[in-house]
């Protein structure tokens, strides 16, 4: 601060102007920024053991997508236990038509704006498509980078048994993994589109096998997704690992949503599963409209809105300029 006030005084007294004091009137008007502290103060970090207790406790788990630094921050003031810096952000934050498009480099890129709100939840990235299908080899490598490039705490990845060994090598080196079965969005091509999933007999049964596999394979927990909330909740009870649904029913032992799906942001659909606890595209366009209105109608800013100075101040500042356009003149 004192540097800062220094150097504006230096420069106004190479100019004749002597209105920047170093005193406490002074830093209070003329210097707003403040320091922000994202910190919760009232609650201890999320970790694994967190969310086995609550698990066990049968407390469910709350699970919220976060994709820049505001959206981590309301996460963390929320008191959500996981925050997940989910690829649906391709397609919420970003304007693709799917996930597919989104990069490793752009997941890196919010999930470290993430972690600069979001101090005390549990946090997950989620892998991209093409970022782990390739080899178990490549997947490490990727989800060696959330972890190192991201500051990530875990990762999460769509499919079942085929990823099997994928997963396997990517915990055994303490990377915590949460599997995603039923609808997987990374392939909704190959599903026909985002559809229900498990709404038959067989395959139920392929849901089943799928989430036993990914168990074994240690994932700490499973996203269940649009899948027939009888189906959830079998595979619920059947799993000894927290499953965390969306669109799965109340028989999970946890829930997710997608941020601005559930504020009421996104444009284009709302998923069926997916309630609105508010209705912020309305509030926001119609605000930005009274801005635009009172900028063209001249009633922002108000007098409250800006910096004052001492008159005394101003009248040397008004003569310095006349003497200069004087100057100037004569020449």
């Amino acid at each position: 601060m004192k540097n800062f006030v220094s150097f504006r005084q230096k420069r106004l007294l190479n100019l004749g102007i002597k209105c920047f004091r170093q005193n406490i009137y002074c830093m209070k008007q003329f210097y707003s920024s403040k320091g922000v502290n994202a910190s919760n103060p009232n609650r201890a970090k999320v970790t694994i053991n967190t969310i086995q207790k609550l698990y066990k406790s049968k407390e469910p788990i709350t699970v919220l997508t976060a994709h820049d630094y505001p959206t981590g921050l309301f996460v963390e003031k929320a008191g959500i236990e996981i925050c997940l810096v989910g690829d649906s952000l391709g397609m919420v934050a970003l304007g693709y038509q799917n996930t597919s498009p989104i990069t490793m480099e752009e997941m890196l890129h919010h999930c470290r704006a993430v972690t600069r709100g979001a101090k005390s939840s549990f946090l997950v990235g989620d892998m991209p498509f093409g970022s782990y299908e390739t080899s178990p080899t490549n997947a490490l490598k990727n989800a060696i980078r959330f972890v190192k490039e991201g500051n990530m705490e875990g990762v999460k990845l769509e499919g079942g048994s085929e990823m099997l060994e994928t997963i396997q090598k990517i915990t055994r080196i303490g990377i915590p993994v949460m599997g995603h079965i039923g609808l997987t969005p990374q392939r909704q091509s190959s599903l026909g589109g985002y559809k229900l999933q498990g709404n038959t007999a067989d395959k139920a049964k392929k849901l089943i096998e799928d989430a036993k596999s990914l168990q074994e394979a240690g994932c700490f927990a499973i996203v269940l997704e649009a899948i027939p909330e009888p189906i959830a909740t079998c595979v619920t009870k059947i799993l000894r690992i927290p499953t965390i649904g969306i669109g799965a029913g109340a028989g999970t032992n946890g829930q997710v949503l997608v941020q601005q799906d559930m504020l009421g942001i996104f444009d284009r659909f709302m998923p069926r599963f997916c309630k609105h606890y508010a209705k912020l595209d309305k509030i926001v366009t119609d605000a930005i409209k009274t801005y635009r209105e009172e900028v063209k109608t001249g009633v922002f800013p108000a007098k409250e809105h800006s910096y004052p100075m001492e008159k005394e101040e101003y009248e040397k500042f008004i003569q310095f300029i006349n003497e200069n356009e004087t100057s100037s003149l004569d020449k």
